[in-house]
């Protein structure tokens, strides 16, 4: 088990909570700030747990919209059942990825080079999601739609590629707004983020994680929900006036960066 203090763990969350609704990916940040500032690379536990803060954010931020959602869903109603539906066949191909590639992933996170590359992607994909000029709402994004934005869901596994970037970029080639795009994005967060956070916990609560890393773990969770929290805030109200480019030289100027260092410094 790899040794990660208090600090570290709050500065990760911190980082997690900031970049994972910013398109600027937060996985390859967690792969790139402890590489910089010289902190021992947590295990991909750590970087599950930190996204279930983020989940609970999530949840926050869009608790009227999912109070709706299952209240509908338990009348019956025609609209609720279909988002639900669409919002399920959004998450399979990120579970079906996340089983069966895990352990490639996990050896991804440990080649700090990807996170580079896959930065210079996310850039691409934030330039592409500019291209496109749809104003739909995410209520009209369909069984298609939803399954495209999945996919690219599933393509978030690997570092570097931002997952609100890549669904947003997804949601705006079926025709969405930015904000809208990101809302559905967020929404399908969820399932993923619930699922994967909830089961990686499970050696917290059976004993199995040193009670020494309990804390930390914890501390780093509970920060990336507060930031988390209050950027999703941000970035709805930003997206309403607008656009991908600062987030898209961002990624291009880190990814460049990252991969300079990677060759010339490590």
């Amino acid at each position: 088990m790899i040794a990660i203090n208090f600090f570290h763990a709050v500065l990760l969350g911190i980082v997690q909570g900031i970049t994972e609704f910013l398109p600027v990916s937060s996985s390859g940040h967690l792969v790139i700030v402890p590489a910089l500032f010289g902190i021992p690379k947590p295990p991909l536990t750590f970087d599950v747990l930190l996204h279930l803060g983020t989940g609970v954010a999530v949840a926050a931020v869009f608790k009227d919209e999912l109070l709706a959602l299952v209240k509908g869903i338990c009348k019956g109603e025609k609209a609720a059942l279909r988002l639900a539906g669409w919002l399920v066949v959004g998450t399979i191909p990120a579970v079906l990825a996340g089983f069966l590639l895990r352990d490639q992933v996990e050896k991804a996170f440990g080649i700090p080079v990807f996170s580079g590359v896959f930065l210079l992607v996310t850039a691409f994909l934030l330039w592409l999601a500019d291209r496109y000029d749809g104003a739909k709402d995410y209520r009209s994004l369909g069984w298609g739609g939803s399954l495209l934005v999945g996919v690219f869901q599933a393509l978030a596994l690997l570092p570097g590629i931002s997952r609100s970037g890549a669904t947003i970029t997804a949601g705006r080639a079926w025709g969405l707004s930015r904000q809208e795009a990101a809302k559905f994005s967020f929404l399908l967060s969820i399932p993923v983020i619930f699922g994967a956070g909830i089961y990686e916990a499970l050696p917290l609560l059976t004993g199995e994680t040193p009670l020494e890393l309990t804390g930390p773990y914890l501390a780093g969770t509970l920060v990336a929900a507060v930031s988390g929290f209050l950027v999703i805030k941000y970035f709805l109200g930003y997206l309403g006036r607008g656009r991908l480019r600062p987030f898209m030289i961002y990624c291009l100027l880190m990814g460049a960066a990252f991969l300079l260092g990677t060759f010339f410094l490590f």
